[in-house]
């Protein structure tokens, strides 16, 4: 129960900030927001607040924002159909309703002869004494249609009218979300927790290791490894990784007296590279000065950036496996992992996890983020956007493909931790 919480918390997190991120800049720039969603599948839980239905989905795999004029809701009426209608102090339409045999106060009838529900917004048809009239349609007005009610969009108000920069902020303000979330979560760490100064000074010293047999100890300061000054244990931790089975002279401040320590690491493989180790654990103190709280953020934040777009490199250029990916059954089981170490450490991994996101989405690949901002940049050089027909067959072939990528990895998961 503890891991599913941990998992819905964090994933649930760095999606609801990715989609915030299209709301809002998708509000800011005039484009109705028809449904704000985090899940697919069927819907859970839903709230229509304004215009927007907010939903909660069954399938914790992602989520998306709906605008108008980026979907498939456009209502045409055809010559000849039958609709009820109800009107308003200045004679416009404020209720479409398509089915017939629906009756409210008020309503009136038309055979539609012509209808224009996007830029003019009328309705031209012959009513009940078979008088060719035409009604001015409202801007708010609301389509009803086999139960289901939709506000109609005008096109000033749907994401395909707005400018290029529009559309384009649009769509980016995900990614950017993520990285926003993830540098206010370190930040967040930072002022709770403090700032790790990963300073050499040892906690512990492994029994009848190389660091015990060259005579460390608990508590003394690393200050100097063949000569060089160590400020971090990281600087220290490198020179011991690469030097397996070659005598290292180490320089520690034990009681406030220096020494000199000589040391050969010994050689283990770890992913199947020899690296070598001593034996000593360093001491995790932290600096409490709320002030580098902020620039800790922007640090951490693009520390994981780096090294995430690093891995991406390789993967690119011919590491590419399976097992190099995880699905949501892999984040999952990670993410139960590292619940088991405190909140701290889960709010680390989410942002993490926030910051991946970012970045993937950004890839050019059809169906992402990234993809839709590849065909801005090919309508900025070129001058007119791609035809619709042709975007519409390449998001759908790039969604496939995610679609078959994202059963490979799942199905991988379930195999390596379950089989």
């Amino acid at each position: 129960m503890q891991s599913a919480i941990a998992f819905i918390f964090v994933f649930g997190m760095i999606v609801f900030f990715h989609e915030l991120g299209h709301f809002i800049f998708a509000k800011r720039s005039g484009i109705m927001v028809r449904e704000f969603a985090v899940g697919f599948g069927p819907k859970l839980l839903g709230i229509k607040k304004g215009e927007t239905l907010y939903t909660i989905r069954l399938l914790p795999m992602g989520g998306y924002v709906r605008m108008a004029g980026d979907d498939l809701d456009n209502v045409e009426l055809q010559p000849g159909y039958r609709i009820g209608f109800t009107l308003n102090e200045n004679d416009e339409i404020t209720r479409l309703v398509m089915n017939q045999n629906k009756q409210l106060p008020d309503m009136l009838f038309l055979e539609v002869e012509k209808a224009e529900l996007q830029k003019k917004l009328w309705v031209e048809g012959y009513d009940e004494d078979e008088q060719l009239v035409r009604y001015n349609v409202a801007r708010d007005c609301i389509i009803e249609e086999n139960g289901q009610e939709t506000q109609i969009a005008p096109y000033d108000r749907t994401f395909n009218a707005k400018s290029l920069g529009k559309r384009a902020i649009t769509i980016f303000a995900g990614p950017l979300f993520n990285f926003i979330l993830a540098i206010v979560i370190f930040v967040i760490i930072g002022f709770v927790q403090g700032i790790p100064t990963n300073e050499p000074l040892i906690a512990k010293v492994v029994d009848d290791s190389p660091a015990a047999v060259a005579g460390f100890e608990e508590k003394d300061l690393i200050t100097s490894v063949n000569g060089k000054k160590v400020d971090k244990f990281q600087d220290l931790s490198a020179v011991i990784q690469g030097s397996p089975g070659k005598e290292i002279t180490i320089g520690v401040v034990r009681d406030g007296q220096d020494k000199t320590l000589k040391v050969t690491p010994k050689e283990v493989e770890v992913n199947k590279e020899k690296v070598g180790q001593i034996g000593i654990q360093y001491a995790n103190t932290y600096d409490k000065n709320p002030l580098k709280a902020i620039p800790y953020g922007f640090e951490q934040t693009w520390t994981w950036l780096v090294q995430i777009v690093k891995i991406l490199v390789v993967l690119v250029t011919g590491g590419f496996t399976l097992d190099a990916l995880s699905g949501p059954v892999g984040i999952y089981e990670a993410t139960s992992e590292v619940a088991k170490y405190g909140f701290v450490t889960l709010l680390s991994w989410a942002a993490a996890l926030s910051v991946n996101l970012g970045i993937m989405n950004l890839l050019p690949f059809p169906a992402l983020d990234g993809g839709r901002l590849a065909l801005f940049f090919y309508e900025l050089v070129r001058g007119k956007p791609l035809d619709k027909n042709k975007e519409g067959i390449i998001t759908f072939v790039g969604f496939a493909c995610l679609m078959v990528l994202m059963v490979a990895v799942t199905w991988n998961d379930i195999q390596r931790f379950f089989f």
